[in-house]
């Protein structure tokens, strides 16, 4: 039976997979399907990352280093498919994989993460990382002092609207409809800040670009016209999928309390409603997705997750 078994290769997984086996777990397996790396290793260029200082990295040049580190403590990788992990009577967890094997474990951490939606436009696949971003905290100073274009109109769009008009001499707000689903005051501070200008009842076409990047954004109006926005930088922010289906059971609920929007509930320890289930990363409520975030909800993970086994199984 495994101490711990790791669902999720990206920074979480990869850091809770670290801070498991160093800590004295031993026998740990990280489950992810693909390369081990996350989200980030489509990023262009990393420059907020505490100590990667080197010009130029990118989101695999800071990834690629994370698995060799963590097997040197034991850390098994295995390039499995998780599809569901539910709970055994004795407590423990069986671990079901695509394949029809399963393994049990004493603990889980769940690290699946989110994945951005796309808003379904031209080219946006082939220029995402390349000026299309779905992060302002991660992409947004590449553009200081440039214009760009953000795309959508919940919260999220909104707030990260006027986090880049902090920083970029202009945002066009580009929204498909005349009204925003967004609090009250994000509005209001949207329409009062001078740099932000709002396309409204427009709908994303095609973004432009060439060999060197994005450069610009062509949208259809509602009176038939099409514009063309010059901008280097397009953000999309139409919500995010919660890859939370390995929680999901036989039955259609889910094994752990769930937000509405589907993403893990969890406390300050990671921990979920199930003892010795845990969550970290994007996944987990109010997740700041980053990838120093994402490492330090690993690492408290894994933490729990030690004290969890040794208080429940080796008494």
């Amino acid at each position: 039976m495994l101490d711990c078994a790791i669902i999720g290769g990206g920074p979480a997984g990869l850091t809770a997979g670290l801070y498991a086996t160093r800590g004295g777990l031993d026998n740990v397996i990280m489950y992810e399907k693909g390369m081990p790396g996350g989200q980030i290793t489509m990023s262009s260029e990393i420059e907020n990352y505490p100590g990667a200082t080197a010009h130029n990295l990118s989101g695999m040049d800071l990834m690629i280093p994370w698995p060799e580190q963590c097997q040197r403590f034991g850390l098994k990788h295995e390039m499995s498919e998780v599809t569901r992990v539910s709970r055994n009577e004795d407590g423990t967890f069986a671990i079901h994989k695509s394949d029809g094997k399963s393994e049990n474990a004493k603990s889980v951490i769940v690290c699946t993460g989110s994945t951005p939606k796309r808003a379904g436009f031209l080219a946006e696949d082939t220029y995402f990382g390349r000026g299309v971003s779905t992060c302002a905290t991660c992409d947004g100073f590449f553009y200081k002092g440039k214009e760009v274009a953000v795309i959508g109109g919940g919260d999220t769009a909104l707030e990260e609207a006027l986090y880049l008009a902090k920083i970029c001499s202009k945002v066009y707000l580009i929204h498909r409809r005349d009204t925003f689903r967004s609090a009250p005051n994000t509005i209001a501070r949207v329409k009062a800040t001078a740099n932000i200008e709002l396309v409204l009842n427009a709908v994303p076409e095609e973004v432009l670009g060439n060999a060197m990047g994005v450069s610009g954004l062509r949208v259809a109006l509602k009176d038939g016209t099409t514009r063309q926005i010059d901008a280097p930088g397009v953000f999309v922010f139409v919500g995010n999928n919660v890859n939370n289906q390995v929680l999901m059971q036989e039955d259609g609920s889910f094994l752990c309390d769930m937000s509405p929007s589907g993403e893990v509930i969890v406390n300050i320890s990671m921990k979920t409603s199930v003892a010795g289930l845990f969550a970290a990363g994007d996944m987990r409520i109010e997740a700041p997705k980053q990838v120093v975030c994402a490492a330090g909800d690993g690492a408290v993970a894994a933490l729990q997750a030690i004290g969890y086994v040794d208080e429940h199984f080796h008494n």
